[in-house]
């Protein structure tokens, strides 16, 4: 039967490679800009906001069920399969009548 021998030190030894190593991974890590105190990433930060560029996809409102969001791309690709819709706001599904 095996035995079980825990490793309680992953440390490697420091030799140049790691400190090459250690120096990359410090200039790689990139600085969080928001901040708690002045630009806090919220629902309603100017990044997470729908206002045309390609980054933010929401409305700043809580569960918005209007079709206001999205990046710039997801309102054209809406606005294309509108298009070819049959259904729109004005034409919406209806019940068959017997």
């Amino acid at each position: 039967m095996a035995t079980y021998i825990p490793i309680n030190n992953l440390e490697q030894p420091l030799n140049e490679l790691g400190q090459v190593g250690e120096t990359q991974r410090k200039n790689s890590i990139k600085i969080n800009d928001y901040k708690q105190s002045a630009n806090e990433y919220t629902s309603t930060n100017k990044d997470a906001l729908s206002d045309g560029d390609l980054f933010g996809k929401g409305t700043g409102v809580f569960l918005d069920p209007s079709e206001n969001g999205g990046s710039s791309r997801d309102i054209s690709e809406r606005k294309e399969q509108i298009k070819i819709n049959e259904y729109q706001k004005n034409k919406p599904y209806t019940t068959p009548s017997v």
